[in-house]
């Protein structure tokens, strides 16, 4: 009988995961939909940055983990190379974290269209004045360039073609919380089809998931 209770409980590892988030709400003081978000690049060498998680969408097969950035920039580049991409989502406060690894695409231009309405002002001109990643002169020239793109753009700017959102379709979700004496708790849950590690499967999602997602418990 699997002891997958209490936080860890639940059939959906979005709806599992979105409660998480609006706990660390409360309680992190900063930045609670921080994201460590890993690349590869063409040598296949990794990298990696934060961006904050804007949206966890759907739930079982609909499922995804949405993010917006330039297209252009260094992650926007190994993204569009490679379609695959993983994160770590940590809380101090909580001493939890999610692990997330998956496909990548691009979200719909009304998707990124209506989120880039929602930043302030200076957040969506600053969109159109860095050139993300790229060698820059100086700040000063880059607060010219602000100004500049405000002037030309006005109070109701549209979102640069080459800015936008990103969706991550995971193929495995891993759940930690810290546990005394460093024995801490992971359940790992992965698409079916995935494969899977040799630690012992102890639960089998149920009901509407019960084809889509293993759920593994894994040694600390």
């Amino acid at each position: 009988m699997s002891d997958r209770n209490g936080i860890f409980a639940g059939d959906d590892p979005f709806i599992l995961a979105r409660s998480w988030l609006e706990e660390a709400v409360r309680t992190e003081p900063n930045d609670p939909n921080a994201i460590a978000l890993a690349t590869v690049d063409a040598e296949g060498l990794p990298d990696v940055r934060m961006v904050l998680l804007k949206e966890i969408e759907g739930q079982g097969e609909t499922g995804a983990f949405v993010f917006f950035t330039n297209y252009e920039s260094a992650k926007g580049t190994e993204i569009e190379a490679t379609g695959v991409a993983s994160f770590v989502m940590h809380w101090k406060s909580l001493r939890r974290q999610i692990r997330v690894r998956g496909r990548v695409t691009r979200t719909e231009a009304e998707v990124s269209d209506a989120y880039y309405k929602t930043r302030a002002l200076q957040s969506r001109i600053g969109a159109w004045a860095s050139a993300q990643s790229r060698p820059l002169e100086s700040r000063a020239w880059l607060v010219a360039e602000a100004a500049r793109q405000g002037y030309n753009h006005g109070m109701n700017p549209l979102r640069p073609p080459f800015w936008g959102g990103y969706r991550i379709v995971p193929s495995q979700i891993e759940f930690w919380a810290d546990g005394a004496f460093r024995l801490h708790d992971r359940f790992v849950w992965k698409r079916a089809g995935e494969p899977t590690e040799n630690q012992q499967v102890t639960e089998t999602s149920r009901q509407k998931n019960q084809s889509l997602w293993t759920v593994t418990r894994l040694s600390p």
